[in-house]
């Protein structure tokens, strides 16, 4: 039997199914055979599988005997693992308005096998491109979007917050980003007009806010544990937004962690969904040189003035007279408590690492993210479970960041077993990325184009 005739010929395949019959196939299906399945919806591996993908949904999964395929394109997954692809649920697309360079930063995504990503920055031009990634006019992970940002700057009044978010809402944003800056009346109209009107808000936590008004506003995530370290702080009320510093690291020496069981206790029962983003810290604030990560293999991929820029921002704080190596660690260390913390206690996490953000490559970072969730005493099944699982569970979605027959078909093909090892997520063989499989040639040939 001939295997291989690609393109417009048939494609016919000796491969297995516990139904032992022929198995009839259209023009454009997928079929990945002799794979060890990691379903993500409980800890398992269902060995020696056949996935059949159609029309961008898993269509069947049949234990691996005897049976035919026609007319699919199939990929060998013997001794490799199929589990669903990875949710980035802070990635930032560049708010330029520069298509080239957003569809870059999306390539960089899909190349690591991310297929949903959450967009943390958004811009005009972000509508058209979620139309053109829905309509497979450009190839990137599935994207939601904010609108553009809610700061300080950008909203001087109630009112003004008010309105932005209904100009937000009727131009067909997924939700709202709060940044900064933003006063605790500005906050309350935003909120209450969000409410109204229907449309989530998440992102950090404003320091005149807090975290206890944010969890009662209903925030739909809390990114960056912002907030979290001040609310452990005793008399935090006489410390300035400038002493307290970024995430809380200026103040993390005087938290009590005693105040740690009521905080996560509000944030499950207001449903609170968190976004660690410890990516971000471990690689900008932890009491490491700038060298250890301008060198990392990823960073060919970031243009030398953005290389530049992550290298200076490190630099500058690290060398900043406030800036203290032990308090830092320590900052390090509650928050990796706070991770571990939250997981023990049922509140939802959903992996994000910021990136591009200071030693953070879209993409190469979300596996990074999954290597501290484990460093911070997840397992490697619960780590992973804040890029897939959690994620459908987050939008309320059942057929989302699981491996199951209905399920939409974004997965991702590894050649080692990452419920063993969490770093095995970056041995991918390939993507299936909206339909479509993403070869390691084409990854390897992508990554290759987008060298800077």
């Amino acid at each position: 039997m001939k295997k291989y005739l690609l393109g417009f010929s048939l494609l016919l395949i000796l491969v297995s199914c516990t139904s032992q019959k022929n198995i009839s196939t259209a023009a454009g299906d997928i079929v990945i055979h002799s794979v060890n399945v990691i379903p993500m919806n409980n800890e398992r591996i269902l060995a020696n599988q056949s996935v059949l993908i159609r029309n961008g949904k898993i269509e069947t999964i049949l234990a691996t005997t005897s049976t035919q395929f026609e007319n699919a394109l199939v990929i060998d997954g013997k001794d490799k693992y199929l589990l669903p692809g990875l949710t980035e649920m802070h990635a930032h697309v560049p708010p330029s308005g520069n298509m080239d360079e957003m569809k870059d930063v999306l390539l960089l995504f899909a190349a690591n096998g991310v297929t949903n990503i959450r967009g943390m920055l958004g811009h005009p031009k972000h509508l058209e491109l979620r139309t053109l990634i829905q309509n497979g006019e450009v190839t990137g992970p599935r994207f939601i979007t904010s609108g553009p940002s809610f700061n300080g700057n950008s909203v001087k009044s109630a009112e003004q917050g008010a309105e932005m978010v209904k100009q937000q809402k009727a131009a067909g944003y997924d939700f709202l980003k709060i940044h900064p800056g933003i006063s605790k009346e500005n906050f309350a109209s935003i909120a209450q007009t969000a409410k109204e009107v229907q449309i989530p808000f998440a992102g950090h936590v404003p320091f005149d806010v807090g975290v206890w008004r944010a969890i009662g506003a209903g925030y739909a995530t809390i990114d960056h544990l912002d907030g979290f370290i001040e609310s452990l702080v005793p008399g935090i009320e006489s410390v300035t937004e400038k002493e307290n510093g970024m995430f809380g690291m200026g103040i993390a020496m005087r938290a009590d962690t005693n105040k740690i069981p009521p905080l996560l206790k509000a944030l499950k029962e207001n449903n609170i969904w968190v976004v660690p983003t410890q990516a971000l810290a471990e690689r900008w604030m932890a009491p490491i040189e700038s060298a250890v990560f301008d060198n990392a293999p990823e960073m060919i991929y970031m243009s030398p003035g953005t290389r530049s820029q992550w290298q200076n921002a490190k630099n500058n704080l690290m060398n900043a007279p406030a800036y203290d190596k032990d308090a830092a660690n320590h900052f390090l260390e509650l928050r990796r408590k706070l991770i571990y913390e939250l997981q023990q206690k049922g509140v939802g996490l959903l992996l994000g690492a910021d990136a591009p953000q200071v030693y953070n490559v879209p993409g190469f970072a979300s596996h990074h993210e999954l290597k501290y969730m484990v460093d911070a005493g997840l397992t490697p099944f619960e780590a992973l479970q804040t890029a897939t699982v959690n994620v459908g569970k987050f939008l309320n979605r059942t057929d989302i960041g699981v491996v199951k027959e209905g399920a939409v078909a974004d997965l991702v093909l590894l050649n080692q077993n990452p419920l063993e090892n969490i770093q095995h997520t970056t041995t991918i063989e390939g993507v299936v990325l909206n339909g479509k499989w993403l070869s390691k040639q084409w990854i390897n040939e992508t990554l290759k184009s987008l060298e800077k």
